[in-house]
């Protein structure tokens, strides 16, 4: 069995679980999440804690069983603590502005690039340089947070562009004649 499956997801306080009619329903105090039930596993309710368990030997339940069991515990941490990816710009003129639920770019474009974000995500700049993407769903947060770093990826030989906080770009050496 998946060692990850094995392991129960603990339901912190202020969270409620409930798994009916073929749905995982999880909400919390950043908001409500839902979650398609597998057929391969069955889940368990137990006094707080969930387990998940294959329901057959197949290589397939067994890797489900993993699967349900992370999406679920993102499912928990978010409605509890959230998640968030930081980016940041680099390059001369570039800046960012969050106006309410839009993301105003000047990343070296003739124009302006905006960007509307979905609802159940938040959108911040603390400095002119610096973008945090906020949200319960971990998923949404990384895709949209991939979105804006599509606006711009960092390039090869100066290394300007939108990066994640943490990400390392190796720069290219130029030609020599």
């Amino acid at each position: 069995m998946s060692r990850i499956g094995k392991l129960p997801v603990t339901v912190p306080a202020g969270v409620e679980v409930a798994v009916k009619d073929g749905l995982v329903n999880v909400k919390g105090a950043l908001g409500a999440l839902a979650l398609a039930e597998n057929a391969l596993v069955k889940i368990e309710n137990k006094a707080g804690s969930l387990s998940f368990t294959p329901v057959n030997d197949s290589r397939e339940a067994n890797a489900m069983s993993g699967t349900m069991r992370q999406l679920v515990n993102n499912m928990v941490n978010g409605v509890s603590k959230g998640f968030e990816k930081k980016l940041s710009l680099l390059g001369v003129g570039y800046k960012a502005q969050a106006q309410g639920a839009k993301l105003n770019l000047t990343v070296g474009y003739s124009h302006p690039v905006v960007m509307d974000m979905p609802a159940g995500i938040k959108v911040e700049t603390p400095t002119p340089t610096e973008i945090l993407i906020k949200g319960a769903d971990r998923q949404r947060v990384g895709q949209i947070a991939s979105e804006v770093r599509a606006v711009r990826p960092p390039e090869p030989y100066k290394g300007k562009g939108i990066r994640y906080a943490d990400e390392k770009v190796t720069i290219k050496e130029t030609k020599k004649k």
